[in-house]
């Protein structure tokens, strides 16, 4: 008897290029890639192309969507700070007390900042406000400005309870958010070559603990 055929192995189908996926879930996935992308290297040197390679889209396929960077940043940032923020803010409103909403604010600030893109954005800003003042505006409408309306609401609902004494609440959102944007800078600017560690849980439970007794309605006075 003649030897048997050799088996010729199975071809695997070719997997498909990137770009084939379907068409709702580009936008979200060049979003992503936005985010990543002017997280590493700024908003000025960020270039379409790398949103698009990063996105695994073709240019003109990234272009369908967005329009310019700008409005891409725009799109980026009311979709992957402004939307996710503002539903958790909405669900920290629930809490029994303001204070434990306060707490659970600060968490939350937490969390955010351990995704190293994120923590990016603030110096981001800083850094390309003077060649490009429209990323502040872009930033200032459409992520701040929401966020302290609702954390101010926080602050009201507390003094209106009696958890908080009567402070401007508008004003204390900024004492609120300062350690956050101060760990965000000092992250990307002086970490890596400051000899003193710094240590970020530390400080937010040293911010907490201030913020909670400069709120309480018992706190001393200045000179009393």
């Amino acid at each position: 008897m003649g030897k048997a055929a050799a088996k010729k192995p199975e071809r695997k189908a070719p997997r498909g290029p990137r770009w084939r996926r379907r068409a709702e879930a580009r936008p979200a996935e060049i979003l992503d890639a936005a985010l990543t992308v002017f997280s590493a290297h700024g908003f000025a040197a960020a270039k379409l192309d790398d949103v698009a390679k990063e996105a695994g889209v073709s240019k003109g396929t990234l272009y369908l969507y967005f329009e310019s960077k700008e409005a891409l940043f725009e799109a980026m940032a009311l979709e992957l700070m402004r939307v996710p923020v503002l539903a958790q803010l909405d669900s920290i409103a629930k809490a029994e007390t303001a204070t434990d909403a306060l707490r659970q604010l600060i968490q939350f600030m937490t969390r955010m900042l351990d995704d190293p893109r994120r923590s990016a954005l603030p110096k981001l800003i800083i850094a390309e406000s003077a060649g490009f003042p429209e990323l502040a505006r872009i930033w200032l409408k459409t992520v701040i400005q929401p966020v302290r309306k609702r954390l101010a609401a926080l602050i009201e609902a507390g003094i209106a309870s009696g958890e908080f004494r009567a402070v401007d609440p508008w004003e204390t959102t900024k004492l609120v958010i300062a350690p956050f944007l101060l760990t965000a800078i000092w992250r990307r600017t002086f970490e890596h070559i400051d000899n003193r560690r710094f240590d970020f849980a530390a400080l937010l439970r040293q911010h907490t603990e201030f913020l909670l007794r400069g709120l309480a309605p018992d706190a001393a006075k200045p000179g009393e």
